[in-house]
């Protein structure tokens, strides 16, 4: 169980478990019915995941599938919270599995519930995203999964 109940404590936990990829620590501050969205564009990740085994084994694993194990950091520029709620910015960075640098910056809605993340909304160029990350590898399973998870 999570010992820390600072809703920024939460958010700073969990950017060093992604740092580190630590699956049983990102795990562990998610709440079992938690939702992460990417609020726009058409990337295989775009839509609605709902439940921790989904964000994680899912939507995690297909994100950090793009890129070359161990290159992953997250660079937190902003944050500023107001009780559950905390608005994280971050800077992504890694190398692609071909090779290409990557570099994102993005916005996060947080809601933090019993030390653990509630709900993401998560904002960020996509279009970059698409073109550096995901243009190369993008199938179309992937795209019709996305489709159906994406808000109508």
């Amino acid at each position: 169980m999570i010992q820390q109940t600072d809703s920024k404590s939460v958010l700073r936990t969990y950017v060093a478990a992604v740092q580190a990829g630590d699956e049983e620590a990102i795990r562990e501050v998610f709440a079992e019915d938690a939702t992460w969205t990417i609020q726009a564009g058409q990337l295989p990740i775009s839509g609605t995941w709902s439940g921790r085994d989904a964000i994680i084994d899912e939507f995690l694993a297909a994100a950090m599938s793009r890129y070359a194990p161990g290159s992953v950091s997250l660079e937190i520029t902003g944050m500023i919270a107001d009780g559950d709620q905390i608005v994280l910015q971050w800077t992504s960075r890694a190398r692609t599995r071909e090779g290409r640098p990557y570099e994102n910056g993005c916005i996060g809605v947080f809601t933090i519930r019993d030390g653990r993340i509630q709900d993401v909304r998560e904002y960020m160029d996509t279009l970059y995203a698409s073109e550096v990350a995901f243009t190369a590898r993008m199938d179309n399973a992937r795209i019709a999964r996305a489709d159906h998870r994406r808000p109508q």
